[in-house]
């Protein structure tokens, strides 16, 4: 990426940390993956419940691997041969963890999170239970306001993640949502995230390069 768009979108994340301060979020910047997982050392206690909302970021800034490396009580919901009614029970059992990570659709410079989900598990834990919610996402999550948060999922994130996932529903086909009401349909649970009550408990690790969806 060119010096100049770098600090182009840096700015633009200064802006959005300063915005989720005065949500009563935090805000971080990292450059890199290396800095990402030292900044989760210092905010997840060794011997803490971790769980993690269904992200591909998370996989692809190496969290996934990281929360297995056995300093933690991590709730592994892809590990390899869990049955529906196990996941299902690391689904509650998040409600309950000391941090929860997890990616976002969308977070205004405004410091809002907004956010769509097919069974709401993620949207639902970011809002209320984990005492500590660690998002992670990449700068070209970041958009002006909820309109273009809204817009973003409706012709990027919903028709990536259902192509990802093979869903048989329009926007695979189409490359947009048509807001649709198909069985396979996986944007049914809203939320946007506005400000916290208990300062600090959200906090959001910028990294200045796209990701995920």
């Amino acid at each position: 990426m060119d010096k100049n768009e770098m600090w182009v979108k840096e700015q633009k994340i200064l802006r959005t940390i300063k915005s989720l301060e005065k949500n009563n979020m935090e805000g971080f910047l990292v450059n890199d993956e290396k800095e990402l997982l030292e900044k989760l050392k210092s905010l997840i206690k060794e011997g803490d419940t971790v769980s993690v909302g269904g992200s591909m970021t998370l996989f692809e800034t190496g969290v996934i691997d990281f929360l297995r490396s056995g300093n933690y009580n991590f709730l592994d919901r892809y590990k390899k041969g869990l049955k529906p009614d196990e996941i299902k029970d690391i689904f509650r059992k998040s409600f309950m963890c000391d941090d929860y990570i997890v990616s976002s659709n969308a977070v205004t410079e405004n410091g809002e999170l907004y956010n769509v989900d097919g069974t709401g598990n993620r949207v639902a834990a970011m809002m209320y239970g984990p005492d500590q919610v660690i998002v992670i996402i990449g700068v070209n999550k970041i958009v002006r306001d909820v309109k273009a948060a809204i817009d973003r999922v409706k012709y990027n994130a919903a028709p990536a993640n259902t192509k990802r996932l093979d869903s048989n529903t329009p926007c695979t086909r189409l490359g947009y949502c048509v807001d649709c009401k198909s069985d396979n349909r996986i944007c049914n649970e809203y939320s946007l995230i506005k400000r916290q009550k208990i300062k600090g408990r959200i906090k959001v690790i910028i990294l200045n390069k796209d990701l995920g969806y």
